[in-house]
């Protein structure tokens, strides 16, 4: 499975008050359970009471270690995974937009009904404590957390409101400059454009679940790439005329796998209703490999539905003499939660493609 996630390390929401220079400006959310990117309204009122932007890091060193020694891809993409937790009164087509954070950052221990606020930490004005006075920038235009803005230190991802509001937003380009030194990784900054920021328009609220989050659904950061490989060996291609026809069956697939553990996982298919022939030996005993570089796995939260690893680049199937065959990697799965396998196949190319899904119910638990 080539996919791994890195949890945050620290997060927080940043407030900005009607003025700027009012006291919700100074205001800590470092252990809020949620992150909000958006502004709010006064009472009855086209005055903007407050503009909140998002802050989040996450520790790459181990993403830098397993590059060196091969583990992971060099040419591995990211993306920034935030999960909703319940976004208000959205517009119906918006985005949103994610930067590389310029200047270190404290977590701080408040939260935004703290009565009287905590100071401790990140907050609008300073990037510490507001005791020690470090702010942002002299500039009070440039509070809000210092960013880098040119190519390659940005990231953007639209939102439908019919659709669901996860983020999972590209930031290869950001990861990829952190890793070569380009720039030192002090997080990200998650904003919405400073004229829609500052406008009378109502865009509504983003809301996801931070990493003080007692969900599931923490902040991740995926890291994806590409670790199929191709030798077919003597085995022949699985010859069908329709792939409904298919049955995909895993052989040596357990109930359960503890956390941490890599198992290879064979995948076989063969015809559901095979032509009936004369022979010493069952067709059914037959392996037959399954369509290169368009076969495809995906592990889904079975209590949920949320998908976990997608179809895509980085969850191709295998292949080796002995059949095809993927990397089931739970060290990043959640522990004591149940998670099922599904699988995708597509064949031809054009008005000539189809493409079929294949739930056989393949469900395990990861223990601690």
């Amino acid at each position: 499975m080539a996919h791994y996630f890195v949890n945050a390390d620290k997060d927080a929401t940043i407030l900005r008050g009607a003025d700027i220079e009012s006291t919700s400006s100074v205001r800590n959310t470092g252990l809020d359970e949620i992150l909000e990117v958006g502004k709010k309204f006064q009472v009855d009122s086209s005055a903007i009471g407050t503009i909140s932007r998002a802050l989040i890091s996450f520790p790459i060193t181990a993403i830098s270690e397993s590059i060196s020694d091969g583990t992971i891809g060099s040419d591995a993409s990211y993306y920034l995974n935030l999960y909703d937790a319940g976004s208000v009164e959205l517009q119906r087509s918006q985005s949103l937009y994610t930067y590389a954070v310029s200047q270190s950052w404290t977590e701080g221990s408040g939260r935004q009904s703290d009565n009287p606020q905590t100071e401790d930490g990140v907050s609008w004005r300073y990037r510490t404590e507001a005791t020690e006075s470090i702010e942002w920038d002299s500039s009070s235009t440039l509070w809000g957390a210092t960013y880098f803005s040119g190519s390659g230190y940005s990231g953007s991802q639209s939102f439908n409101k019919d659709d669901q509001t996860d983020m999972r937003m590209n930031v290869t380009d950001i990861v990829n400059n952190w890793l070569v030194g380009s720039a030192s990784n002090e997080g990200f900054l998650i904003k919405r454009t400073d004229t829609e920021e500052t406008s009378d328009t109502r865009y509504g609220i983003f809301k996801f679940f931070s990493s003080d989050t007692h969900t599931i659904f923490p902040p991740k950061l995926e890291v994806v790439w590409d670790d199929a490989t191709w030798t077919t060996g003597s085995l022949s291609a699985l010859s069908v005329d329709e792939l409904g026809k298919v049955h995909l069956y895993m052989s040596s697939f357990r109930q359960e796998y503890k956390q941490g553990s890599l198992t290879k996982i064979r995948v076989y298919g063969r015809e559901r209703f095979p032509t009936r022939t004369f022979s010493t030996s069952s067709v059914f005993l037959d392996v037959n490999y399954l369509p290169s570089a368009s076969s495809f796995y995906s592990i889904v939260d079975s209590k949920t539905t949320d998908v976990i690893v997608p179809f895509g680049s980085g969850s191709k199937l295998s292949c080796d003499s002995t059949g095809n065959f993927f990397k089931l990697r739970t060290g990043t799965l959640q522990p004591e939660r149940f998670y099922k396998v599904v699988f995708k196949v597509v064949s031809g190319s054009g008005v000539n493609e189809t493409i079929e899904y294949y739930d056989e119910d393949y469900t395990f638990k990861v223990t601690r």
